[in-house]
C-alpha cells in the first residue's frame, strides 16, 4: 500500500531519555512523516524487567527485535518504535511503542517515570500495562502513575471556556481521549477463583478494581488508583500469562523456538495478539480526528517539547498545533500536485484556452482532493482559501505565459507565411494591371494556410486581425495603383477590405466571449464540486466527533451501572451528571453549523470571484 510504513528490520528509538531530559529522534520522526496511512498505536508500560519487550515482538510477529535483556538491568531506554503493516486492517499501519521500564533503580527519578507513563497514555490508542504475579493491592499501588495524570494532562487550553469546570472537572473528560487499557499479568500461577467459582480474566481484573465504601484516608488512598483506571480508560481488558518456560530458560526467551515454550502460555499470547489486532482502534485526537503517521510525528514532537518546557501537555493545544502544521503541509502538497501537472502542460504551450481551462479544472480538483485528504479542523477555511489563492495566482501567470507563447508562435508563423508575398512586392509582381487580384489571391491563400496551422494558441485570431490591419494600407496602395480597375471597382474593393477587417474583428470578439463563457462555466462547476467535497469533509468530521462522544457515553453508562450495582450511589449520581453533559454535547453536534454553511455553502458564482480577476486580466491584455 502506498504511503505505508517503510521496511523496518528492527525497532528504532523514537524518544531518547538523556541527561538533558526527553529528546525526540529526528530520523524516527522523518520515518513517521512518510506514513500517510491511519495508525493504530499500541504502547506497553510497566515495571522494568517484567517482559514487556517480548509482548511487543509478538505483536510485530517477530521473534526478536525489541531488546529483552537477561539481567536485572533495564534494556529499553526512552521509547522505542516499530512500524509494521497492520495484519488485520489493510491500508493501516501498526505502530508499536516499547517504553522504558518504570521503577528502574539506576534512574532514581520518579518524575521521569511519570512522564514516560504520561506519554504512553497521550500517544497510544491501546495501552498495555505489563506486570508480574497477581493483581493485588501492591501491584495496583505500583500503578500510582495513573493517579498523577490529572496533574500532567490538560484537556482544554487555558483560555477555554470554564463554564462547566466547577461541576465537571477536566479529568471527567479523559475517557473521551484516553486509550483502551489492557493489563497483562505475567507469570500468573494462581487459580482464577472468586468465592469458590471460576471467573474470567476480565472478571478477575474487575474484582481487583472494586472500590471500598467509606471516606477515611486509608479507603480514599485504596480507591484512588482503582477509580482512576475505571474512570479514565474507555475499555478494560485482562490477560493472565503462565510462565512461558522453566525459570532457568527465561534468559533465552527471545531465541527459543515456540515448540519449547509452554503451550498454555502460547495460547494466551495468541489470544492477546488477536485481541490487540482486532480491537485496537485507530489513534484519534480531540474531535475524533484520525491520526496518520505524519500527524503522529507532530504529536510526539509537540508533547515532548511541552514537557521539556516545564508546561503541562494540553490535548486541545496539541490538536490545534498539529492541525496548523498538517494543514500547511496539505496546502503545500495540493499545490505541488497542481504545479507538477501544469508544468507538464506548459511544455506544450501555446494551447487553446479550452484545454488550458480543462487541465486547470482537473488539477485544481486534484489539489483540493489531496488537501482535504490530509487536512483537518480547517473550520474557518483559512488553509483551503490559501490553496485556492495560490492556484489562482499561478493560473493567472500561466494564462499570461500561454498568451506570450501564442503571440510569439503566431508572429513567427505569419512572418514565415508572408515572406513570399513580401518578396513579390519587392519584385513588383503586384505593381501592374491585375496585380491587386493576384495580391488578394495570395493573401487569401496565406490566411488559409495560417488557419490550417493547429498550434497557434489563444491569440491565433487576434494576431491575424492585427496582421490584416497592418496590411490594410498595403492592400489599398496596390488596389489604387492597379490600372485595370475602374473607380467603381476600386470603391467596391475598398468596401470589401473594410468589411473583411470588421468581420475578423467580430470573429475575434465572438471567440473571446465564447472562451470566457466556457472557462467561467468550467470554474463554476469546479467550485460546485469543491463545495460538495468540503461539505462531505465537514460531515465526516462531525460524524467522527459524534462517535467520540458515543464511545465516552457508552463507557460512562457502563461504569454508572456498576457503581449502582455495588451500592456507590453517590459516585453513580456524579456519573449521571457527566452522562447528561455528554448527551447535551451530542445534541449540539447534531445541529448544523450555520457559520460554516454561510461562509462556504454560498452560490458558486460568488465563491469564484477570485477567478474572475484572472479573466479580467485576460480581457485587458486582449483589449476586449
Amino acid at each position: 500500500m502506498s504511503n505505508g510504513p517503510p521496511p523496518m528490520p528492527a525497532p528504532v528509538c523514537l524518544i531518547e531519555n538523556t541527561d538533558q531530559g526527553l529528546q525526540t529522534v529526528e530520523s524516527s520522526l522523518n520515518l513517521l512523516r512518510s506514513i500517510q496511512q491511519p495508525v493504530v498505536v499500541v504502547a506497553v508500560v510497566g515495571l522494568y524487567r517484567t517482559g514487556k519487550s517480548y509482548l511487543m515482538n509478538r505483536l510485530a510477529q517477530q521473534q526478536s527485535g525489541f531488546a529483552l535483556g537477561s539481567t536485572i538491568e533495564s534494556k529499553t531506554k526512552g521509547i522505542w518504535m516499530w512500524c509494521v503493516s497492520h495484519p488485520y486492517s489493510p491500508g493501516h499501519t501498526l505502530v508499536l511503542l516499547d517504553t522504558e521500564g518504570l521503577g528502574d533503580v539506576d534512574k532514581g527519578d520518579s518524575k521521569n517515570d511519570a512522564w514516560i507513563f504520561c506519554l504512553a497514555v497521550l500517544l497510544s490508542s491501546t495501552m498495555v500495562y505489563n506486570s508480574r504475579g497477581t493483581i493485588d493491592n501492591q501491584a495496583i499501588e505500583k500503578l500510582h502513575y495513573v493517579t498523577e495524570l490529572t496533574d500532567q494532562i490538560q484537556v482544554k487550553s487555558a483560555g477555554a471556556s470554564k463554564q462547566d469546570d466547577e461541576e465537571f472537572p477536566e479529568d471527567s473528560e479523559f475517557v473521551r481521549f484516553f486509550p483502551g487499557f489492557v493489563w497483562a499479568v505475567r507469570d500468573f500461577t494462581l487459580e482464577r477463583k472468586i468465592d469458590g467459582r471460576d471467573v474470567s480474566e476480565d472478571d478477575y481484573l474487575d474484582f481487583a478494581l472494586q472500590l471500598k465504601k467509606g471516606l477515611n484516608p486509608k479507603v480514599v488512598t485504596y480507591n484512588l488508583p482503582r477509580q482512576c483506571i475505571r474512570s479514565f480508560f474507555p475499555t478494560r481488558k485482562c490477560f493472565t500469562f503462565p510462565f512461558p518456560t522453566a525459570a532457568n530458560n527465561m534468559t533465552h526467551l527471545d531465541s527459543m523456538a515456540e515448540a519449547d515454550l509452554d503451550p498454555d502460555f502460547l495460547k494466551v499470547a495468541d489470544r492477546f495478539c488477536t485481541y490487540i489486532f482486532a480491537e485496537s482502534r485507530v489513534k484519534t485526537v480531540q474531535g475524533g480526528h484520525k491520526v496518520t503517521g505524519s500527524r503522529f510525528s507532530h504529536l510526539v514532537k509537540i508533547y515532548v517539547e511541552t514537557i521539556n518546557s516545564g508546561k503541562v501537555p494540553c490535548l486541545e493545544n496539541a490538536v490545534v498545533a498539529m492541525a496548523e502544521i498538517e494543514n500547511q503541509s496539505a496546502v503545500n502538497e495540493g499545490f505541488r500536485l497542481y504545479v507538477q501537472g501544469m508544468e507538464n502542460l506548459k511544455k506544450n504551450f501555446p494551447v487553446d484556452l479550452e484545454p488550458l481551462s480543462a487541465e486547470h479544472q482537473r488539477l485544481s480538483a486534484l489539489a483540493t482532493q489531496e488537501f482535504l485528504k490530509r487536512s483537518f479542523k480547517d473550520t474557518e477555511g483559512k488553509y483551503m482559501t490559501q490553496l485556492q489563492e495560490k492556484v489562482a495566482k499561478l493560473y493567472d501567470q500561466l494564462i499570461n505565459d500561454n498568451m506570450d507563447a501564442s503571440e510569439k508562435q503566431c508572429r513567427n508563423l505569419l512572418f514565415d507565411l508572408y515572406a513570399q508575398m513580401a518578396a513579390n512586392i519587392q519584385q513588383g509582381i503586384y505593381s501592374k494591371p491585375g496585380g491587386y487580384e493576384i495580391y488578394c489571391r495570395d493573401r487569401d491563400a496565406m490566411v488559409a494556410k495560417y488557419r490550417q496551422h493547429d498550434k497557434k494558441g489563444m491569440k491565433g485570431e487576434e494576431m491575424l486581425e492585427g496582421f490584416l490591419q497592418e496590411r490594410s494600407a498595403e492592400a489599398n496602395s496596390i488596389m489604387k495603383a492597379d490600372e485595370k480597375l475602374t473607380e467603381a471597382d476600386k470603391q467596391m474593393a475598398e468596401a470589401r477590405e473594410q468589411a473583411a477587417v470588421q468581420e475578423q474583428q467580430a470573429k475575434v470578439a465572438a471567440q473571446r466571449q465564447e472562451d470566457l463563457q466556457r472557462a467561467l462555466e468550467d470554474e463554476k462547476h469546479s467550485q460546485e464540486e469543491r463545495l460538495r467535497r468540503m461539505e462531505e469533509k465537514m460531515e465526516e468530521e462531525k460524524r467522527l466527533q459524534r462517535e467520540e462522544l458515543e464511545r465516552a457515553l457508552e463507557s460512562k453508562l457502563k461504569e454508572r451501572q456498576e457503581m449502582m450495582e455495588k451500592g456507590f450511589r453517590d459516585k453513580a449520581e456524579i456519573m449521571s451528571q457527566e452522562i447528561e453533559q455528554l448527551k447535551r454535547e451530542k445534541e449540539k453536534e447534531k445541529e448544523a453549523d450555520p457559520g460554516f454553511l454561510k461562509k462556504y455553502l454560498v452560490p458558486a458564482a460568488e465563491i469564484g470571484k477570485e477567478v474572475l480577476s484572472t479573466f479580467l486580466q485576460y480581457k485587458m491584455l486582449t483589449r476586449l
